[in-house]
């Protein structure tokens, strides 16, 4: 990368030139202009899974077995105005479906 000697920005490729995009500095010579970039390894994400036996238990018929006891919890999933979703886990068949209100 090659900087203006006037006021010391970057030089940019003009029509047929290089040139200062501040000032009115241009050059005729060829400049070699080279990027490079350092990608570091990525951790890995912890992933964490909600114990279903610390979660507090509801009276909620699941649609699919009948149970009437179920896990809930609530998470915002849409704007933040907007009220949470519940969700609910049947303590027997593991079926989980969410409520909005």
């Amino acid at each position: 990368m090659e900087f203006c000697p006037k006021c010391g920005a970057v030089l940019i490729q003009k029509r047929k030139n290089y040139g200062c995009a501040r000032c009115d500095y241009s050059t005729k010579e060829k400049l070699k202009i080279k990027t490079s970039e350092k990608i570091e390894e990525k951790s890995k994400v912890a992933v964490v899974k909600k114990e279903m036996n610390t979660l507090p238990l509801v009276v909620e018929k699941c649609k699919k077995c009948g149970n009437d006891k179920a896990y809930f919890w609530t998470s915002q999933t849409r704007a933040g105005d907007e009220a949470e979703t519940k969700f609910f886990k049947c303590t027997k068949c593991n079926h989980t479906w969410r409520e909005y209100r």
